[in-house]
């Protein structure tokens, strides 16, 4: 079909002697719309996909107008069809779409359609980064170790995803111990102007993405547009179903100013992360711009872009400028994409310099870089900042909430061989760890330098403190040898564990089992320090109850200390060689010599040499058996990998929409319960219901694995909903993990056996929840648990955006209270039958639903839900039962080519 080009956009653009098909944004100012200049830079990059992919039916003349005429705060509800340029990937929530994939080409066989016809239309990513775990540490060969012990335990899902690799078109695998994917992406996948063939014409655009985990968004710092969905919706994008979005309001956010000497990217990070969380940004585009850009490395760009989960917005966005292309430069992108990517958003005006007027914005807030002071963030959310100075106050407090005042004293001594004493507060994990800071040369470099004073001076780590380092990228490991870091950083135990993503996801392997005892026993508060962007509770390690973070050099100050109870500023960090107390101020590297250190030490050939072979992988990686052929041979047996069972006996037409009549809680809980509580990512306990299925099917104890390396399996994942050993399930009041009441009897039991027992009651199921119900990963098993439990609504007072999304996605009805009600000004105690009502009849985006809440004594209380379904195309997911549905009927019917 012809392109309509209803307001002649289409132009051609020369660069180095290459002529490209670009749709010009200047074009709608021409046509009437003069304040397409001053729109913000991420709006632009959204209106040129509605100009360029304009066909009449999805993208309407009208919506690119409506765009084009974005006024702020207009409280506009108009919904767009945003279709990103790639899909990204990484392997705990990739396996899942790729069974899904695998599973849906066995669904359109039985519907008599052919499985080729299932196959990706966007080019896909994946990168294999969350499965390695720290079992290893402190010695030389951990690296080496804890790779072994990678390709034995997910063996089959590595097999299973090189069948994808070759199966499926426009799928590409970045193997294990590579990198972790966003820095990947960062420094090689992402291009930012994205080169494609189109009806034989050479066309340039943005280079735009969705991806299966919530920091995506890092890649915004290099001026790409993306952000994180949940695996259901990476799916569909894979298979040409656009994003369906409300046209967002956009929050600028102005820097000005330099960072003080002592001031690091991550403390920037969790100082604009506390102001945007206090200011409430979820749903939105936050955009950065302001003077503070210009001497703002793209590094510590990165490192904010990364943590828009953390905020709360859509993404974290900023524009591209001459530091973006020294970036590319600098990582070795090719010379002829670098002056496309100047000349293309030159010509869109899509180009920041210090000149450039101010875009208009719903609303702005303001940062002097030089306020930025050192600090922290815990002990259970990202957005706690506390500043350095303040630390040990701070942990006093938190202590205070968390045991009563009998049990502060309370401590255990380790023996065997070593002895030493643990208590409130000992630090037993200090990891250089995740995505958000290990892209950042100025805080790795930054940490080897003081590792080298503290060795210099004498210093090393008590005996109790697990270190790693986990690396976002090979090129870390190059530039901490090349200024000669790392035996300092050895020394101190932070030897290299893997590339990928470790302590952050939850993977950070068993403590010492003496130290682990020691804290159950006495039941201590012991604390995980680590540069990450997760600390939800229950996340980092079950052993411990406090999680800070902190950029990599305060992590090795806090492991050097051994306690979190510690004022830097007046108490020593130990006791040097010459027996004289040396504090930080004494070994805290100087922001001269960081910048030295990254002038010496990083260069360009690094990032060509490490990216050259990208795809290859190791020995381990191209040795793996590979199963060939259009649809996957499943195993009866497996453990990790199980057809999907969202497409069993899947007629072609959808059955028609029901009230929910006569449902029953199986969870009631607070606010801000995550998607780590709903679907845990970390270990697998031997007595939970997913661990004794595991046992029951033969796979020892040592053998578990993470629930986030058993995604693949609906029978592991099922059991897994809602088995976080912190969730606090408030039918059964004062209790921690998966359990639950059984209706009407009262019987308490596991939430997956009472889940059995209401189904086969023929009884449906609800959630009730307060605010930030879902904040967190963008994990699609929060949502596909939910469904598999038989959980047909969710009534929360708000929702994070992306599980808010998936529930739709999953055919689960995300219902919310009305402004100033909730279940406790509601009166509700959880044990009523509930009746939802206008679902069958006039269910539209947003409509308003009647709940009927039946007490045990017969009284009734009624009550006025928002159906959270936000867009019309979101209906249509729901209609279907779910967006996997929906596209696998539409790609049924639609005729053989």
């Amino acid at each position: 079909m012809a392109h309509p080009d209803s307001f002649g956009a289409k132009r051609r653009l020369e660069v180095g002697g290459t002529s490209y098909t670009i749709f010009a944004l200047d074009a709608l100012r021409d046509r009437g719309f003069p304040g397409v200049d001053r729109l913000p830079f991420s709006l632009k990059i959204l209106l040129e996909n509605l100009l360029r992919l304009e066909d009449g039916r999805a993208v309407t003349a009208e919506d690119i107008a409506a765009l084009a005429g974005w006024q702020p705060n207009s409280g506009a509800d108009r919904e767009i069809a945003f279709t990103p340029a790639r899909v990204l990937l990484q392997d705990f929530t990739g396996v899942p779409v790729v069974v899904d994939l695998a599973s849906m080409r066995d669904a359109i066989v039985a519907l008599g359609g052919d499985p080729a016809r299932i196959n990706p239309l966007q080019r896909v990513d994946l990168v294999i980064d969350h499965s390695v775990q720290v079992d290893y540490y402190g010695r030389p060969d951990a690296f080496e170790k804890n790779v072994e012990l990678e390709f034995e335990r997910n063996r089959e899902r590595y097999q299973f995803l090189r069948w994808g690799q070759q199966a499926f078109r426009n799928f590409r695998v970045v193997p294990p111990g590579t990198g972790i994917v966003h820095q990947v992406n960062l420094e090689y996948l992402a291009s930012v102007v994205f080169q494609n063939e189109v009806d034989g014409e050479l066309q340039a655009y943005p280079d735009t993405l969705v991806g299966t985990d919530s920091h995506t968004t890092m890649v915004n710092g290099l001026g790409v547009l993306g952000w994180g969905v949940g695996g259901i919706e990476a799916e569909a994008a894979m298979l040409g179903q656009p994003v369906a979005m409300l046209i967002p309001e956009v929050v600028g956010f102005r820097l000005t100013g330099r960072l003080r000497e002592g001031a690091t990217g991550t403390d920037l990070v969790l100082r604009v992360t506390q102001m945007l969380r206090e200011r409430g940004v979820v749903g939105k585009f936050v955009e950065f711009y302001g003077t503070g850009l210009t001497g703002l490395p793209l590094a510590a760009r990165a490192t904010i872009a990364n943590m828009a989960p953390e905020y709360g917005a859509t993404m974290g966005f900023f524009p591209v400028d001459e530091e973006t292309l020294a970036y590319l430069r600098f990582t070795g992108r090719d010379e002829h994409l670098v002056q496309l990517v100047e000349a293309y958003c030159k010509a869109q005006g899509l180009f920041r310099t210090d000149e450039t007027p101010d875009p208009v914005f719903s609303e702005t807030l303001e940062l002097d870089l030089g306020d930025v002071e050192p600090s922290i963030a815990g002990p259970r959310r990202p957005q706690d900042r506390v500043p350095l100075r303040l630390a040990k106050a701070d942990w006093e407090k938190n202590l205070s909430a968390m045991v009563p005042p009998e049990k502060r004293a309370a401590t255990a001594v380790v023996g065997n061989g070593t002895s030493f004493e643990l208590r409130h507060g000992s630090v037993v994990i200090a990891a250089i760890t995740s995505c958000t800071n290990t892209s950042n040369p100025e805080v790795m470099l930054g940490a080897g330098l003081l590792a080298r004073k503290a060795v210099e001076r004498g210093l090393s780590t008590p005996p109790w403190v697990k270190t790693s380092l986990a690396p976002g990228s090979q090129v870390v490991t190059e530039y901490l040898a090349e200024a000669g870091l790392t035996p300092y950083l050895d020394r101190l135990g932070f030897q290299l564990v893997g590339y990928g993503c470790t302590t952050c996801i939850g993977n950070s392997g068993p403590l010492d089992p003496r130290i682990s005892d020691a804290i159950r026993e006495n039941d201590l508060v012991a604390v995980a320090v680590l540069s990450g962007n997760r600390n939800f509770e229950g996340r980092v390690n079950p052993d411990t109850r406090a999680n800070y973070l902190a950029s990599p050099p305060l992590v090795v100050a806090y492991a050097l200390a051994g306690r979190i109870d510690i004022d830097f500023a007046t108490e020593p960090i130990g006791t040097g060689s010459d027996g004289t107390p040396v504090f930080l101020a004494d070994i805290w590297p100087s922001q001269a010599e960081v910048e030295e250190a990254i002038r010496t030490s990083v260069r360009s050939e690094m990032f060509r040499r490490k990216y050259a072979d990208v795809f290859k992988g190791d020995e381990r990686w191209r040795n793996l058996p590979t199963p060939s052929g259009d649809l996957f041979a499943w195993d009866p047996k497996s453990t990790y990998i199980k057809r999907a069972p969202y497409f069993d006996n899947l007629s072609l037409e959808p059955t028609p929409l029901t009230d929910i009549e006569g449902a029953r809680v199986l969870v009631m809980v607070g606010d801000s319960v995550t998607t780590d509580h709903i679907s845990p990512a970390g270990n697998i306990s031997p007595n939970s219901p997913a661990g004794v299925w595991l046992r029951e099917m033969g796979v020892a104890r040592e053998d578990f694995n993470q629930y986030g390396a058993r995604r693949g399996h609906d029978e592991v994942m099922v059991r897994g909903t809602f088995a976080n050993i912190r969730l606090r399930n408030l039918l059964v009041p004062g209790s921690e993990g998966g359990v639950t009441r059984h209706l009407p009897d009262g019987e308490e039991m596991t939430i997956f056996d009472a889940s059995l027992k209401y189904r086969a009651e023929g009884v449906p199921l609800i959630v009730l929840a307060g605010k930030e119900y879902g904040a967190g990963s963008s994990r699609d098993w929060a949502a596909k648990g939910v469904k598999l439990l038989g959980v047909r609504a969710v009534i929360a007072e708000s929702y994070e955006r992306i599980h808010r999304s998936n529930l739709v996605g999953m055919g689960v009805l995300p219902l919310q209270f009305l402004p100033g009600e909730n279940r406790e000004t509601l009166g509700l105690s959880g044990t009523e039958v509930y009746t939802i009502r206008g679902i069958a009849q006039g269910l539209a985006p947003r409509a308003l639903l009647d709940v009927v809440a039946r007490g045990d004594d017969g009284s009734e209380r009624t009550f006025k839900v928002v159906c959270r379904i936000d867009t019309p195309v979101e209906l249509d997911y729901y209609r279907h039962d779910g967006i996997l549905p929906y596209v696998l009927r539409q790609i049924a019917a639609q005729p053989a080519s």
